[in-house]
Parts: C-alpha cells; sequence; structure tokens
C-alpha cells in the first residue's frame, strides 16, 4: 500500500547444486515510463514480487515460525530471557498490545508483496510477450497476492482488499470482510492454477519458482479454512494424481541442504548464503536469519529463539515409541549439533533449555563465505511439503466421511517412517490426522493456524491463555489505524 514506484530488477537462477537467488543488478536511466515494455523487464517485474517472499526483518522480525509455532503448545518463546523480543513473550501469552513492530513488520510485508504482485498484473498484460510465458507469469504474481492475503487474513481477519495498485485517494480504505478476503484468494489461485506450469515443464534454472501444484496446494489449505470439504478432497487427489510429487525416501533428507527444492517441495522460499547480506538493509537480504535464530547460544552462535516443549516432545512416544521423526525435529542433550559441538546446557551458556529446533539448523560448514553469517543463512523455507498435501487430503476425506481415502493418505505419511498404519475411523481417525500434522510437520509454523481452523484452540491453548472470540485472529497493528485515521477497526478484545 505504497504510493512510490518500488522496482528491484532481479534474477532467480536456482539449481540443485547451487542457489544464486534473486541477485540484483543495478538500472540506469530505468523510470516506470520506458519500463514494462520487453519480456526481459515482465520477468524483472515478478522477480521484485518474488522478492518479498523473503522479508523476515523489515524492520523488525515476523517469521512464519513466529506465529505457527511460539504461539502454539509446540514451542516457547527462548532467547536470552524474558526481555529478549519481549513482545512475542507477550503474544505467546496472549497479552499481545496491538502497537507492536512485530505484527507491524508482518502488515507491512504482505502489503509490500501484495502491492508488487498488483504491479505486475497492471503493466504486464500490455507487454507484446511470448503468450504462454505471460500467462505464467501473471500466476506467479497472482499466486503471490493470494499467498501475502493468505496470512493477513488467517492472522487478522478481514483487511484491507487492495486488489489493484491503489490511487492515493484509496489509501484509507476500511477493512473488507474475510469472507471477500477468501473470496479474493479463492480466485486468484483458481486462475493462477490454469495457467502456471506444472514443476516438470521447468528448466533447472527456474527450479523453486512457483507451480501450478503451489498455487493448487494454497487452495486447498483455503479450501479447509472455508470447510469446503469436497473441494479440497477432489484438488489434493488431483495434486496427488499429477504425479508431480512424491514424499522422500528418508525423512531426515527434507531439512538438509542437499534436500532443498527436492521431489516432496511444492512451495518453498529460497535463500541462499552468498548474497552478501546485512543488518541493515534486511528487504535486500536473500540470507535467512531463521538459522541463527534457532540455533542454541554459546558455542553454537545462535539466538536460541523457537524452544519445543515438553509437551511437543512427549507427543512423539504416545503409541508406545519413539517417533523416528523425533529425531530430525528436535536436538536433546548429549547428542552433537552438526560440525558445532555436543549439545551441553553449559555449552548452550547454561541457558535451562534441554530441547532446541533442528529443522532449520546450520553447520558450521555451512555459514556464509564472506560477510556477516547472521544474516546469511542459507537454508529455504519449506512451507508446503508433498507430506501435508497428503494430511490435508486425508482430513479432507475424513470429513466427507471417505475414510478409506483419508486412511490411504494418513497412512501413507506413516510408512515413510516406517510405523504401524492408522485403522482408526470416526472422530478417532480425525484426530489421527491431526496429531500426525503436529508430528509430520512439527515446528514448521502450522500447528497454531491448525488449531485454530480446526476449533480445538482454546481446548489445547486455554492453559496459555486463550480465549475464544480474540485470540484466533491477532491485533490489528495500532500503527495502521492511526494512520489510516481510524477507517481501519480494531479486533475484538484488544
Amino acid at each position: 500500500m505504497k504510493n512510490i514506484f518500488t522496482l528491484l530488477l532481479t534474477c532467480l537462477v536456482v539449481s540443485s547444486c547451487q542457489k544464486d537467488f534473486l541477485e540484483k543488478n543495478p538500472i540506469i536511466g530505468v523510470t516506470e515510463e520506458n519500463f514494462y515494455r520487453t519480456e526481459d523487464d515482465a520477468i524483472a517485474a515478478v522477480n521484485a514480487a518474488y522478492a518479498t517472499l523473503q522479508f523476515q526483518m523489515s524492520p523488525a522480525g515476523h517469521f512464519r515460525w513466529f506465529w505457527g509455532d511460539i504461539m502454539s503448545d509446540d514451542a516457547i518463546k527462548g532467547g536470552s530471557g524474558d526481555n529478549d523480543t519481549g513482545s512475542l513473550l507477550q503474544l505467546e501469552t496472549f497479552k499481545g498490545q496491538s502497537n507492536t513492530d512485530l505484527l507491524e513488520s508482518e502488515w507491512g510485508a504482505d502489503y509490500e508483496g501484495i502491492y508488487r504482485a498488483n504491479i505486475v498484473l497492471e503493466k504486464v498484460p500490455g507487454i507484446d510477450m511470448d503468450a504462454k510465458l505471460k500467462a505464467r507469469i501473471l500466476g506467479e504474481a497472482k499466486f503471490i497476492r493470494a499467498w501475502n492475503f493468505y496470512n493477513l487474513v488467517t492472522m487478522f481477519g478481514g483487511v484491507p482488499k487492495a486488489d489493484h495498485v491503489l490511487a492515493p485517494s484509496e489509501y484509507n480504505i476500511p477493512r473488507a470482510s474475510a469472507d471477500e478476503i477468501w473470496d479474493l484468494i479463492e480466485r486468484d489461485l483458481t486462475e493462477a492454477s490454469a495457467d502456471l506450469w506444472k514443476r516438470s515443464e521447468y528448466t533447472a534454472a527456474d527450479l523453486g519458482r512457483i507451480t501450478k501444484g503451489s498455487a493448487q496446494a494454497l487452495l486447498v489449505k483455503t479450501y479447509l479454512w472455508r470447510k469446503k470439504w469436497a473441494q479440497a478432497q477432489t484438488l489434493a487427489a488431483e495434486i496427488v494424481a499429477s504425479n508431480e510429487y512424491q514424499l522422500t525416501p528418508k525423512y531426515a533428507d527434507i531439512f538438509t541442504q542437499d534436500g532443498e527444492n527436492n521431489v516432496e517441495s511444492v512451495f518453498e522460499i529460497q535463500y541462499m548464503n552468498a548474497s552478501g547480506g546485512n543488518w541493515g538493509k534486511n528487504n535486500a537480504n536473500e540470507g535467512s536469519f531463521t538459522n541463527v535464530f534457532q540455533r542454541a547460544r554459546g558455542q553454537f552462535a545462535g539466538y536460541g529463539f523457537n524452544i519445543p516443549t515438553q509437551d511437543f516432545v512427549d507427543e512423539f512416544f504416545k503409541e508406545g515409541f519413539e517417533d523416528p521423526r523425533l529425531k530430525s525435529t528436535v536436538f536433546r542433550v548429549g547428542e552433537p549439533m552438526g560440525d558445532r559441538g555436543i549439545f551441553t546446557l553449559a555449552a548452550t551458556g547454561d541457558f535451562p533449555y534441554v530441547y532446541y529446533p533442528k529443522k532449520y539448523f546450520s553447520n558450521k560448514s555451512e555459514d556464509a563465505p564472506f560477510g556477516d553469517a547472521n544474516p546469511n543463512g542459507g537454508s529455504n523455507d519449506r512451507v508446503i511439503r508433498y507430506a501435508d498435501v497428503l494430511l490435508m487430503h486425508a482430513e479432507a476425506a475424513a470429513q466427507n466421511g471417505d475414510e478409506t481415502a483419508a486412511r490411504t493418505s494418513l497412512n501413507l505419511v506413516r510408512s515413510r517412517v516406517g510405523i504401524p498404519a492408522i485403522n482408526a475411523t470416526g472422530q478417532a481417525l480425525l484426530d489421527a490426522i491431526y496429531r500426525e500434522r503436529r508430528i509430520e510437520l512439527g515446528l514448521e509454523a502450522h500447528r497454531f493456524f491448525d488449531l485454530v481452523r480446526t476449533g480445538r484452540a482454546e481446548q489445547v491453548l486455554g492453559p496459555l491463555g486463550f480465549k475464544t472470540g480474540t485470540h484466533e485472529l491477532f491485533p490489528i497493528p495500532q500503527s495502521q489505524i492511526l494512520a489510516t485515521e481510524g477507517a481501519l477497526k480494531q479486533n475484538s478484545g484488544y
């Protein structure tokens, strides 16, 4: 929601061996009037929209795992103490204020992505270029717009419906209803699914771009939020039948450096460790901050956030054995933390945490080859995996009463790690699917939203302060209410 012309010439070149992601080059003599004329201009414009997917510190932290993990029963804030990002502690204990810079940054980053996508959707249709490539670029922009609105509506409910480049007279538009935003997301993703290319149609140089499967999978998530079970099951089954994706043989391989953009990857935000990013220009960074934020302190050179809870770890033992996915999800005392040493409390600086997250751990050998390693983490953000698609299919099928299909998809996920099949029916089957999501997708920023979406949040999070009717949504940033002269109204309870 800006009134300035923003342009970043970017190049998205990703291969299975090396990521040269969103490499930016300066533009000399380029203005809005002489741009948007060629195929290269169209690609540069959509790449600028892609760049917003990487925003994590703009300027304050607004990681997906802040909202999905720390707000849930799977993790606590951690850090060096209560005052380390204290506003996040207020949020996770459901005492959050509406003027926190964390929520302001999330709001601003999402609308920046929407703005850049709208630029593409406004300017690219008039460019004389290859018709199939143009349709793909417009599909990518529609996905990016839908993704950012998805973040906004699941966090804040109804928000301003900026579905075009806003004129100055429109800056103070009020909130649309949540249903209006969901309708826009559905329309964008449906249209994008029709025009985007399959993963197999991209060359290696474009690996990591948004695909037809990406749009379909996010549309399945949208259907689940809206309880459109039949549409969700049908579309998830279509993704499965496409044979574009499969489960990686070894769960432990998913989050390794070599496991990036693997056969299970449906939507993955790209990061690289050699972009030279820094702390002072965070919106230009192509490296992730998640690696350093989630690593243990002390000799492990991290900040110690997103600490797994005992309740989360206990979930991996509730079938009478240790679920093998725990070893790939959580570090426990006495285990090696990659090439950084053995995890002991003393090695972390005597912080009291006996568990640390593992999925976004990075080895010392993977640090940035130049510059500050902290803002140059190289781990991609695995947003939607094929296992997630299978579990969404299982949930929709169970809700539709198609229990055979539900068990088939659920047990495909379980068989990958060699654990017994589930033969439950009725509510027990649905509960097994919910539990499987917690374990399979643990510490991947799904849990809080799954609890809200399925109506189980107060049951699970009530002891932490969650109240139905208020905490399903986050407070609208007070700065936005003031900036719009009151056109935006605060969510109930804040």
